[in-house]
């Protein structure tokens, strides 16, 4: 009897697994494996390469119809193409499985690109957050599932199709419980709009038995992307210093405010930073920084040789759960929980 009860229940398990079927596209095809990985299901095979004159081509090599498909693909650039390269694989993506009559599809985007046109910030320019966003409803996506969205009005540039915008701030609160030898830590906000992450990331820390406190840098610009001038409003002396961000691009901004803490008597210098585009000089100008360490995800791979002070931490576990947790029709905002978030 136990023995059938055994076989009943693999077979329900695999009968579970063949429910839904996850694909990738290209710009991130590491994550998309660990996700994978985690949930005990293969990527579904599909072909993604390009005509001789560049147009993109792809076929879906299995029967899709009436079934639940996950699409992972951050729109980054990557080793394959460019941000709008990426853009169009999904686009064309999400539109052949609608052709091939899926059921529901649920896109998700590690990395949401355009999230920082999110604003008309002067005359006669696209807002090419909301944009992007319709161009997927239009395409078929029924759910969106996105991590640490720049700014969470975002979400609500989705008219039709429901978004999840999860929290990075798990896996780097589980990464800093670790730590056995932090020195009265302070999580720094890089700036004013930054402030509720940091105080999610405090919140988290105080999960797990870790008393933080907050600064905050004020920022003085010059002009877009230039920093004239920065003031620190917190106490940092001797303290561990903990910088929490969602985006490091060429990292000027971020290791300029490293230097001030260090100026201010900081202890020891961390960011933790969610996405990790590093265009230009960014890992020269990390390699050669006053931080300790820099922490980063792999919502975006990483196209080269990593400095020392560089540490990389998967969210593959965080989207595998979201999976499962959609799938079965279970609360995702469980996720956005410390209480929720692993051990």
């Amino acid at each position: 009897m136990r023995a059938l009860l055994i076989t009943i229940s693999l077979f329900f398990c695999c009968l579970n697994a063949a429910d839904y079927k996850i694909f990738s596209g290209s710009s991130n095809l590491l994550l998309a494996e660990e996700v994978a990985k985690h949930l005990g299901v293969p990527l579904s095979p599909v072909t993604l390469d390009h005509f001789n004159d560049g147009e993109i081509r792809i076929k879906i090599e299995e029967n899709i119809r009436n079934c639940d498909v996950y699409l992972i693909q951050s729109t980054c650039g990557s080793d394959t193409g460019t941000v709008n390269d990426s853009l169009m694989e999904l686009y064309l993506m999400i539109r052949t499985m609608v052709r091939s009559s899926a059921g529901k599809i649920t896109v998700i985007i590690p990395y949401y690109g355009y999230a920082r046109q999110d604003r008309k910030t002067t005359s006669r320019v696209p807002i090419s957050a909301s944009d992007i966003a319709m161009l997927i409803e239009d395409a078929g996506a029924d759910h969106v599932i996105s991590v640490d969205l720049h700014c969470g009005q975002i979400q609500g540039f989705f008219h039709h199709s429901p978004v999840d915008n999860l929290y990075a701030a798990p896996v780097f609160v589980r990464y800093f419980a670790e730590k056995s030898d932090l020195v009265d830590p302070v999580v720094i906000s890089p700036d004013a709009g930054g402030v509720e992450r940091a105080k999610k990331f405090i919140e988290g820390l105080s999960w797990r038995g870790i008393d933080a406190g907050l600064a905050v840098i004020l920022k003085q610009r010059a002009g877009a992307g230039v920093v004239e001038k920065m003031n620190l409003v917190g106490n940092v002396e001797g303290r561990d210093a903990i910088i929490i961000d969602d985006i490091c691009d060429t990292a000027g901004t971020l290791v300029q405010a490293a230097e001030e803490l260090k100026k201010h008597g900081a202890r020891r210098i961390y960011a933790c930073i969610t996405h990790g585009i590093f265009s230009g000089p960014a890992m020269q100008r990390i390699d050669n920084s006053p931080f300790d360490e820099l922490i980063v995800t792999d919502t975006i791979p990483l196209k080269t040789t990593l400095p020392a002070n560089v540490v990389q931490l998967s969210v593959a576990s965080l989207i595998a759960e979201s999976i499962e947790r959609n799938y079965r029709g279970e609360s995702i905002s469980h996720l956005f929980t410390y209480k929720g978030s692993g051990p």
